[in-house]
């Protein structure tokens, strides 16, 4: 079952991906889950992951009801996408400026390259309650230019950096809700036989 806590579940696995996978490159503390306008020039920080939107997968609205008992329905689970935006950040030790951008580039493309590679997500890779049948789908999207930069407006005072998008889905959030209904023991029929009334 997948409850309240997936879209953190969902957040924890990505990391935990990103940290299994890029250990060599860079330390698996410098891989966080947070907001590029909260990341400090001396944080050791090169990748951070940023959950920025959450919408509702409009192709799989409108569910019909989950029978959880003979006698009991629960209302049918929500499923969501979640669009993340990873940034790459350079290292507060790097001063040439060709190095840090090169150094960047690297742990970028490094970063795609294990999101690629493991863009189906299910059994023992999902975290938390996240239900082990369950499968993630992890897409690049391609945001426009001015829809990034809208985005990092927000960031005050922090410059551009290189980043990309993803969208996860379909995350299912169960509902709790149960109601009670009763079954069908008998039935009704009524019927009129009609006439047809013969001339002469």
């Amino acid at each position: 079952m997948s409850d309240y806590g997936a879209i953190a579940n969902v957040s924890e696995t990505l990391i935990g991906i990103l940290r299994d996978n890029m250990e060599d490159l860079i330390p698996r503390d410098s891989i966080i889950l947070a907001s590029p306008g909260e990341i400090d020039t001396k944080d050791n920080v090169r990748l951070s992951l940023f959950l920025y939107q959450i919408l509702e997968n409009a192709h799989l609205k409108n569910q019909e009801m989950q029978v959880t008992y003979p006698s009991k329905v629960t209302l049918p689970p929500q499923f969501l996408e979640l669009y993340y935006m990873l940034t790459s950040h350079v290292s507060s030790g790097e001063q040439d400026k060709t190095e840090k951008a090169l150094e960047e580039h690297r742990v970028l493309g490094r970063a795609l390259q294990v999101l690629h590679e493991n863009s189906i997500l299910g059994g023992s890779l999902l975290k938390g309650n996240l239900d082990r049948s369950d499968e993630l789908h992890i897409t690049l999207t391609s945001p426009t230019l001015d829809d990034l930069t809208k985005i990092w407006t927000t960031f005050a005072g922090r410059p551009f950096r290189s980043s990309v998008c993803y969208v996860v889905t379909p995350v299912r959030i169960d509902s709790a809700r149960e109601m009670s209904v009763q079954r069908v023991i008998s039935k009704e029929l009524y019927y009129m036989q009609m006439v047809t009334k013969k001339e002469g």
